[in-house]
C-alpha cells in the first residue's frame, strides 16, 4: 500500500466521541452510533465556525498500540474550539504522518486499508490517527485520506 509522508499543523475538531478498541465485538455498532449521531442528530450542522466541512473518523488517547482501547471521534474541523461542554473537542497534533489515499466502497475501502495499514512496519506513534472524507459517496468512488501519527 502506498503513502506519502506530510507534515500537518495542529487542527481542532469538533463532533462526538466513544472510547472502544479493534477487538471489542461492538466496535463497529460503536463507530457506526457516532456516524449515525453525527449526521442524523445534526451535530455536524450545529458546529459554529467550520474551517473545513470535510467528515473526519479520528482515533486518539490511546492506551497502547492497535490492539488497545482508544477515544474514536466523529468530527469536522473548526476555526476555533467551541465554547461550552455542547461537543467533543480534540486536537489533531501538529506532525509527520503517513498519507494513505483510499478509493472505492466507503465502509470497505476504510476496513481494508486499516487492516494493511496494522501490517505495516510504520514508526506509529499512536498519539492520533485519523480519517478525511473527500466526498460524501458511500458507493464505490469514496476518496478516503487516512492519515497515521508517526513517530518524530
Amino acid at each position: 500500500m502506498n503513502y506519502e509522508i506530510v507534515t500537518l499543523e495542529e487542527k481542532i475538531a469538533v463532533g462526538v466521541s466513544a472510547r472502544t478498541n479493534n477487538t471489542s465485538p461492538d466496535m463497529s455498532a460503536v463507530i457506526g452510533g457516532l456516524w449515525n449521531r453525527f449526521y442524523n442528530e445534526g451535530i455536524y450542522d450545529s458546529i459554529p465556525k467550520k474551517s473545513n466541512a470535510k467528515a473526519l473518523g479520528i482515533y486518539t488517547d490511546y492506551a497502547g498500540d492497535e490492539k488497545a482501547d482508544y477515544t474514536a471521534f466523529v468530527a469536522c474541523e473548526a476555526a476555533e474550539m467551541p465554547a461550552g461542554n455542547e461537543f467533543a473537542v480534540c486536537r489533531i497534533p501538529a506532525g509527520r504522518y503517513a498519507k494513505f489515499v483510499v478509493h472505492g466502497n466507503m465502509v470497505q475501502a476504510v476496513a481494508a486499508a486499516w487492516q494493511a495499514i496494522w501490517q505495516m512496519d510504520l514508526t506509529r506513534a499512536f498519539r492520533c490517527d485519523f480519517e478525511e472524507y473527500q466526498n460524501n459517496d458511500m458507493g464505490d468512488h469514496a476518496e478516503i485520506h487516512i492519515y497515521v501519527g508517526l513517530d518524530q
